[in-house]
């Protein structure tokens, strides 16, 4: 089984603003991509499921994460000391590096106020 997840706007259907994608490029993210995610606002979730799980508190098998809990999420990954961040990846069998990747991820979302579509 795949997951996929999706910065949207709405929950009903992936929508971002021209302004939004931009932002995503502009940060520069480099997660890994499903078959179809992993355009700037998209990823992976699968790859990622543990370790953002281990650091938020929040599973992505939830169909809608609103953007209030988006911004929380976020929160959590900055408040946590990046080295620590970094073994939670390695403990993952996932490239430290991610965890910068992950927060520029976060904070695009938080910045533009964008929840989260999963897909699977």
């Amino acid at each position: 089984m795949g997951l996929d997840t999706y910065a949207s706007n709405t929950r009903d259907d992936i929508c971002l603003t021209e302004e939004q994608e931009k932002a995503f490029k502009e940060a520069n993210i480099t997660l890994c991509g499903g078959m179809f995610s992993g355009s700037g606002g998209s990823f992976r979730g699968k790859i990622y499921i543990g370790i953002i799980y281990d650091v938020t508190g929040v599973g992505l098998f939830e169909d809608w994460i609103p953007p209030e809990t988006v911004k929380q999420m976020y929160e959590k990954f900055m408040e946590k000391d990046l080295k620590e961040l970094e073994r939670l990846a390695e403990e993952h069998n996932r490239f430290p590096g991610v965890i910068v990747d992950l927060r520029k991820f976060f904070k695009v979302c938080a910045e533009h106020d964008l929840g989260l579509i999963n897909w699977w």
